[in-house]
């Protein structure tokens, strides 16, 4: 069952999400949604989800006496057994609880459950959306092509470490750092350092050229992998790294030519000279 967890952001406040592709639902934490509801923290609100959960457990509410749990990352970084609800029973616990918050956050709760099923009949929407954010942002039409070719082709490589075994996120972060740093000469951690980048998506802060390189970086790993079919670790980590290495010759043939460095320390934000906060912008989905 494949699953992809993630964090929303309602009025400043994050809630835990995770989507169920074999079930085609999300659940969210109950203990997010009641922290938004009542404007408190975390601890507060497990405490009153504890209390609350007892007492609708004796009036027999059957939503919560078949409550789900996953195991969800806290706010200590260690991942926990986490109650979640999925749409309709988390509509039901909010109605158990006083808050004038409530109709709001039913709003954005069906908004995201509806975002998610149009892109489910309609792949292309997720595109267009992203395609609409980077307009409003102000990057160049051309980067917007590239960058969507960059997630479509990161889907592709995604798709073919699931093929060949690979299942631990800590895995694709090796893979990724593996490659990365085979036709950049950094892993994705110094990169992100080397262009001055917290939080920030490295991607949506690299050149045409770095995007266009690591896209084909990317492209050869996949091609690679569908062709020696790699079936361990040490056989997806020699495919990453000849992947990168692809790219890598192509990089050193582009800088004999321009001589200098495709590798820049520039921000997209400073290298396209876009207006307004680039740094936010969230990766779209499965990237």
């Amino acid at each position: 069952m494949e699953k992809n967890t993630s964090l929303e952001l309602f009025d400043g406040q994050l809630i835990r999400v995770e989507w169920d592709s074999e079930k085609e639902k999300y659940w969210f934490s109950v203990v997010d949604v009641i922290a938004v509801l009542n404007d408190s923290d975390y601890q507060t609100a497990r405490k009153y989800w504890k209390v609350l959960k007892g007492r609708l457990v004796k009036e027999g509410f059957e939503v919560v006496t078949n409550c789900y749990q996953l195991k969800l990352v806290s706010p200590d970084g260690k991942k926990r057994l986490t109650d979640v609800a999925d749409l309709e029973q988390l509509f039901r616990i909010i109605q158990t609880i006083p808050s004038k918050k409530a109709e709001p956050v039913k709003r954005w709760l069906a908004d995201v459950g509806h975002q998610r099923v149009d892109q489910m009949i309609d792949p292309e929407l997720t595109f267009q959306m992203a395609v609409d954010d980077y307009r409003r942002l102000g990057y160049p039409e051309k980067w917007i092509e590239n960058r969507l070719k960059s997630i479509r082709t990161r889907n592709e490589l995604t798709n073919e470490w699931k093929r060949s075994g690979v299942t631990e996120t800590k895995d694709f972060a090796i893979l990724t750092n593996i490659l990365t740093k085979a036709w950049s000469g950094m892993t994705t951690g110094e990169y992100k350092q080397f262009k001055g980048l917290t939080k920030e998506s490295l991607r949506d802060n690299m050149t045409n050229l770095e995007l266009a390189l690591n896209t084909l970086a990317e492209a050869a790993t996949t091609e690679i992998s569908k062709h020696r079919n790699p079936k361990t670790m040490g056989e997806n980590r020699q495919v990453a790294q000849n992947g990168g290495h692809a790219a890598k010759i192509a990089r050193l043939d582009i800088e004999k030519q321009i001589k200098r460095s495709v590798i820049s320390s520039q921000r997209a934000s400073e290298h396209f000279d876009i207006d307004g906060d680039v740094e936010t912008k969230s990766l779209p989905e499965k990237e």
